[in-house]
């Protein structure tokens, strides 16, 4: 007799992989913005460029008609996806456990890529345009050169500068910072950093610097490096990086009638990012 996959467990198991995506699949989704798009592409922000007021000179004179510069930003979707087979029918069970390695690889496996696209468009090349043709890519004065060194005190507060030369608003838009463990224990070896005679609470929290200098730091072990091998870690407004939503998370559960009757467990997601602003995206480099 035929084995039917139970619809109860491929709901319980689509909760608990939307469940690991929003705590333990991606780290960067969070320190973003995001919207759901349809479609081949999407809008994701209408840019208003700045405008100056003109001085009133006479008396009746004739009211000025100052143009609003405009532009917008785009996000285009990639599709993703996972699977695995269980072989042994009694193993389906596993699946809805919160625990289960399937659900944990499959949400994982979603969660890296969420990442990947997004360090990917921090800081690659940007579509702007009216129909989104036109190319933006990331400009060099954003950038703290890695001097030879490792992440330092220095390079926090030369980011800290550009995104607020750039007018960034530093009280009402949270700042990030992406760093691998070795930026963090580069960071663990300035005193400044995790001194209480430099700071007025507690940086490190069980051997951890999880915020310093107005920046919150999230790790992550996907970071690229560039020609000379320095590590490029982005250092970001919430509110200039964005990612698009086609299709957050699509589970599946079926038999696999040419796998010898095998269940199949299914993952899909179509998304992408990108950079919704230069002047909020500061590429700090790190010699390792």
């Amino acid at each position: 007799m035929s084995f039917q996959v139970n619809t109860a467990f491929v709901q319980d198991y689509k909760n608990t992989v939307s469940l690991l995506l929003q705590q333990r699949g991606s780290k960067l989704r969070g320190a973003v913005t995001q919207d759901g798009f349809t479609g081949k592409s999407g809008k994701a922000v209408e840019q208003i460029g700045a405008v100056n007021a003109q001085k009133r000179t006479s008396r009746h004179g004739d009211t000025p008609l100052i143009s609003t510069p405009h532009d917008a930003r785009w996000v285009f979707p990639t599709d993703y996806e996972w699977a695995d087979l269980i072989d042994d029918q009694d193993k389906l069970r596993m699946i809805v456990d919160p625990t289960s390695p399937y659900a944990v690889n499959g949400a994982y496996a979603m969660g890296r890529s969420i990442d990947d696209a997004l360090i990917d468009s921090f800081f690659g090349t940007a579509k702007t345009g009216e129909n989104g043709t036109v190319s933006t890519t990331f400009p060099s004065g954003q950038q703290v050169a890695s001097g030879s060194a490792g992440m330092t005190i220095a390079k926090l507060r030369s980011a800290k500068k550009i995104l607020m030369a750039n007018e960034v608003d530093v009280d009402n838009d949270p700042l990030f910072i992406a760093i691998t463990a070795e930026q963090h224990d580069d960071l663990l070896g300035e005193s400044q950093a995790i001194s209480l005679d430099y700071n007025t609470k507690p940086v490190l929290v069980e051997g951890r610097i999880t915020a310093f200098m107005g920046f919150n730091f999230i790790h992550i072990e996907r970071l690229g490096v560039d020609g000379s091998s320095a590590r490029r870690c982005p250092a970001w407004a919430r509110s200039g990086m964005h990612l698009g939503m086609w299709n957050d998370i699509t589970t599946r559960i079926s038999e696999r009638d040419d796998k010898s009757y095998a269940t199949q467990v299914y993952v899909k997601g179509t998304f992408g990012a990108t950079r919704l602003e230069e002047g909020k995206v500061v590429e700090i480099l790190c010699t390792e």
